[in-house]
């Protein structure tokens, strides 16, 4: 019997390539909705490719086009506009799993609703558990949802801890340490000085991966790294001075578990995102992705270099608001968000990013976040408070 998936995020590169490794299996899988928010032309041809039986724009306006050239091009796809109806679609009855891939905090409201409806959940947008990391995992937890780890290094870690690694106490003990792995970005090795003059073209240029262009900003400054780390920790109830961020130009080990008899259990494969989704897709089992074996041979030298925290301190405040706990990592990642936003409009330089998001910290007051509600006023008010340093 072939499963129902709703795609959070279809038209992004995350969504894009889940819809590759979903149509390479069409025995096994069924589109139930596809979601996006502006991009209607893209929107429109997924739809007529994968006929889901919902189509949702988060933008009303975009939603009332794309119904529009639904009907122009005899599509009986169901459009639906808005964030209930993100909710909707990923809490539906019919749907077992839901590819959360969603960029930034826009993704939290859906994916926790997945969570909270029992599905289980793949998990590519990070700032879900970033913001709101215990109440994520408490839904998760008494929800009997199941939670799947589609970022490559967390996919990775996954697949190298021991399998009863959260329950077990006598599994934790044999771990050591995570190593989780960087590329360094198109700015590897560059100075503070380097940093300051950099265009938005450089940034998203990524060496390894083909991203959209916040996660290319956010892994140009190691912000996306920091935020993983973040992830990291709640998804597999560490510590951050447990876990170790290690940089790999390569990006052919995408992380690894350091065992306290020497071992190192480390996840390597070729860098597309295919691979870690077919792995969530149908784990415990593994299925055809479309990415090729990796190459020894082409790939015969591997490299390794400690992260530069003088020139990329995003590193430092993302462990900073771990381990401050409450709303910080909300205000982080919300600081962020409007920063990097700022940014690619050339309103501010590349390291005025970091600048405005240690700014934040230091302004906004951190509450418990025991509350969605105190969640959203602490994203709200980071938001607020940025883009006041910005336009003053």
């Amino acid at each position: 019997m072939s499963q129902m998936i709703t795609v959070l995020g279809a038209t992004g590169s995350i969504g894009k390539s889940t819809l590759d490794v979903l149509a390479r299996h069409p025995d096994n899988y069924q589109v139930f909705a596809l979601t996006a928010n502006t991009q209607v032309d893209s929107m429109l041809q997924l739809c007529l490719v994968h006929r889901p039986q919902y189509a949702v724009m988060v933008d009303e306006k975009s939603a009332q086009q794309l119904a529009k050239k639904m009907a122009d091009n005899g599509c009986a796809v169901e459009v639906l506009a808005g964030v209930d109806a993100l909710c909707q679609v990923a809490s539906a009855p019919e749907v077992d799993q839901v590819m959360a891939a969603i960029v930034g905090a826009a993704g939290l409201l859906p994916t926790l609703a997945a969570a909270k409806s029992g599905k289980r959940v793949l998990l590519a947008n990070k700032e879900a558990l970033v913001m709101s990391g215990q109440l994520f995992m408490e839904a998760i937890k008494e929800n009997n949802a199941m939670l799947l780890p589609i970022d490559s290094e967390h996919n990775a870690i996954f697949q190298s801890l021991p399998v009863n690694f959260k329950e077990d106490i006598n599994a934790r003990k044999q771990v050591r340490n995570i190593l989780l792995t960087a590329s360094g970005g198109p700015f590897r090795g560059w100075d503070l000085q380097q940093l300051r003059n950099v265009t938005p073209a450089q940034a998203v240029k990524h060496p390894n991966w083909s991203m959209g262009q916040k996660i290319s900003v956010d892994s140009a400054s190691l912000m996306n790294k920091g935020l993983e780390l973040i992830e990291a920790c709640w998804l597999f109830e560490v510590q951050a001075k447990q876990i170790d961020i290690l940089v790999h130009p390569e990006s052919i080990i995408h992380s690894m578990v350091q065992y306290v008899d020497g071992s190192v259990m480390a996840q390597m494969g070729n860098p597309d995102m295919r691979t870690p989704i077919a792995y969530g897709l149908a784990w415990p089992q593994r299925m055809d992705s479309g990415v090729a074996s990796l190459d020894f041979l082409t790939h015969s030298q591997l490299n390794f270099e400690a992260p530069d925290h003088s020139v990329f301190p995003a590193l430092n405040l993302s462990r900073q608001a771990f381990e401050e706990g409450g709303t910080a990592a909300a205000i982080l990642n919300a600081a962020n968000e409007v920063a990097v936003a700022a940014f690619l409009r050339e309103q501010i330089p590349f390291t005025a990013i970091t600048d405005l998001i240690d700014a934040a910290l230091n302004h906004c007051k951190f509450e418990s976040a025991d509350s969605i509600e105190v969640i959203l006023a602490a994203d709200a008010s980071a938001r607020r408070f940025v883009q006041g340093k910005i336009t003053a």
